[in-house]
């Protein structure tokens, strides 16, 4: 387990945290009231707070399953990346794909989940083919 520093910038949320032990994402509560207007309205949402990731992980913001059913409700860079030197305020770019109904975010609400991963650096290493068979297509070409 990683200790990950953070800043609270507002002392009347709550740090974001595991709903059940063992989760593989924290829950991110969302720091101001916004409407998110129907049938593709956006709202980039606030946090509260700033973390230090450490170098060699990133954070990646992901959907609540809840809300993408319920709601329509869903992040529009899903998974957003959030680099270990990155220190400003963590937001979330939710969308509204509700074809009639606004969603109304309350301060506090559970908004997006936050995974932190390992990641490796990679380099290029150019050569003039590459090993393996060619699956080729893409994009459900290996069928339903």
């Amino acid at each position: 387990m990683h200790s990950i520093p953070v800043v609270r910038l507002d002392r009347g949320l709550d740090l974001p945290a595991y709903a059940k032990p063992g989760d593989a994402g924290i829950d991110l509560l969302a720091r101001a009231d916004t409407t998110i207007p129907a049938a593709g309205g956006r709202a980039l949402v606030p946090t509260g707070i700033a973390i230090a990731l450490p170098a060699g992980h990133g954070g990646f913001l992901l959907p609540r399953s809840g809300l993408a059913l319920k709601h329509g409700v869903t992040l529009l860079n899903s998974p957003g990346l959030i680099d270990a030197g990155y220190r400003d305020e963590i937001k979330v770019l939710l969308i509204n794909h509700d074809p009639e109904q606004d969603y109304r975010v309350l301060r506090g609400d559970r908004i997006a989940q936050l995974v932190v991963l390992p990641v490796d650096p990679v380099r290029w290493l150019e050569v003039g083919s590459l090993d393996g068979e060619n699956r080729g297509g893409g994009f459900g070409h290996t069928g339903r």
